[in-house]
């Protein structure tokens, strides 16, 4: 059977006590057999023998998840208790139109737990442009300072240690688990708004897929759930078991119940780079921009037999390695012998599929893939190695401050993503629209490159009949080398 059986599950009750028998009758918990029975098949020739074990092994973990009962729950929240923590930050953010001055210094809180090595796992977002940060455990009213080990906005995730030993008093650490599967029940913990003590809110997964990141302005998976995460959950543990599932990190405005926690791959990543490099290393990308080959007609021109498929590139970043392998118009067929669907999916989990960047974010940096693509009618193999790409316009700024250059009274500044975010939360189209349009599409040429931009004119005699100038010149520099336009 998949699923325990209403007699196995009040053989459970009755071995606990009085006092979860009692919570599990007035909760009114429902156990019953779940409507969709995952079935796993190896009839596709195209799929390895590695997915026949993944899926087989899937089945395993699920049927073990299936016998999980609200004890586990509760048992796994008095765990959680003693590893939450809430972070106070206070923080000052530059102000890129006045880039010599920082805005008003801001208080916000967040939510963190504690991982193994006595440290406490978080969001970046909620250390952000810090200045001084603190951190309580439950049940005490002491707040400890706390130093930011590590930052990775891209997956918004940040590690503080708390040198004081009187904190880790009775502190535990919590592992970290596995992906949950679909209905499958989490809870999240942590300080949410509307009062100061812990809260604990539960729901199930809804969607595992690659999300955008608000505040790293990127593209990796996350699972969406149906519990509710406010402001000061972000940072805090959902619990899946005994273990961790993921962390909450951003909901979706303007609906209701939609929550988003980044999953235990992505957190492992950030934390495995760490440790190996004593930094955070970033996120790999093969810098392609990449179209679905779903036409018939796009299909026929490119040669590509009925039983292939794969996605057209039409566009590559000159500082990735795939610059000098690949070309444009190449159709990508696998990703380290991963068959690539015509709409840029890959196989994943049961019956689940998740677009092919998911692999190669996954990648450590400097490390290689067998890319196999069409090109000209032909079959080819290459080996590319993969690493973090840094844009032209940098999409955020976090924690440092922007550089400036005055000369008479002109104001140079790099273009930033921040930068436009000056003009307002509408700023895509507040903005002047072609600094927007350089910031969103345009590829640097070489390492190192920046965009400066002529911000403003500071008034003075020296520069009178100038003062137009502001944001209509560009000048392009890459470190010994000018270029103006």
């Amino acid at each position: 059977m998949l699923s325990c059986s209403i007699r196995s599950l009040r053989r459970l009750k009755c071995c606990c006590n009085k006092r979860w028998s009692s919570l599990i009758l007035a909760k009114g918990y429902c156990f019953s057999k779940p409507k969709v029975v995952p079935s796993f098949c190896n009839t596709d020739i195209k799929f390895s023998r590695f997915y026949v074990w993944e899926q087989q092994s899937s089945l395993r973990q699920w049927r073990r998840r299936s016998l999980y009962t609200v004890t586990d729950t509760y048992e796994a929240i008095e765990l959680a208790l003693d590893s939450v923590v809430k972070i106070f930050t206070v923080s000052s953010s530059p102000n890129y139109f006045l880039p010599w001055q920082n805005k008003s210094q801001r208080e916000t809180m967040g939510s963190g737990f504690v991982i193994p090595g006595k440290k406490i796992l978080t969001n970046a977002h909620v250390v952000a442009d810090h200045t001084f940060v603190l951190v309580r455990k439950h049940g005490s009213p002491t707040k400890y300072r706390a130093e930011v080990q590590a930052v990775g906005h891209e997956c918004d995730l940040a590690i503080l240690v708390v040198e004081s030993p009187e904190f880790w008093e009775g502190m535990n650490f919590l592992e970290l688990g596995d992906i949950p599967f679909l209905q499958e029940a989490v809870a999240v913990v942590g300080y949410p708004q509307g009062g100061d003590n812990i809260s604990v809110t539960k729901g199930v997964v809804s969607r595992v897929e690659p999300t955008q990141y608000v505040h790293g302005a990127t593209q990796l998976m996350a699972i969406q759930i149906d519990a509710a995460i406010n402001p000061g959950n972000s940072g805090g543990p959902a619990i899946m078991g005994n273990k961790v599932a993921g962390v909450a990190f951003q909901n979706l405005s303007g609906a209701e119940n939609i929550g988003y926690i980044i999953p235990v791959p992505v957190i492992k990543h950030f934390i495995a780079g760490i440790e190996e490099s004593g930094k955070y290393m970033g996120f790999c990308s093969m810098g392609l921009s990449c179209q679905p080959t779903e036409n018939v007609q796009l299909r026929n021109h490119f040669k590509m037999q009925p039983h292939m498929t794969g996605v057209l590139v039409s566009k590559i970043n000159p500082l990735s390695d795939a610059y000098g392998v690949l070309k444009k118009d190449d159709i990508i067929l696998e990703f380290d012998g991963v068959p690539i669907a015509n709409d840029g999916t890959v196989p994943f989990r049961n019956r689940e599929r998740i677009t092919f960047d998911h692999l190669v974010s996954m990648k450590k940096p400097n490390e290689t893939a067998l890319v196999k693509l069409l090109r000209n009618g032909g079959e080819h193999a290459f080996t590319i190695t993969l690493q973090p790409l840094q844009p032209l316009v940098p999409v955020h700024q976090f924690d440092k401050l922007p550089s400036y250059y005055i000369f008479a009274g002109l104001v140079f500044v790099p273009l930033t993503q921040p930068y436009l975010h000056e003009y307002g939360e509408d700023w895509y189209n507040t903005s002047p629209r072609r600094l927007c349009e350089l910031a969103l599409r345009e590829l640097p040429k070489r390492a190192g490159e920046q965009l400066v931009i002529l911000s403003q004119v500071l008034m003075d005699d020296i520069n009178a009949g100038y003062e137009r100038l502001a944001e209509l010149q560009k000048l392009w520099w890459t470190g010994q080398e000018r270029q103006r336009n």
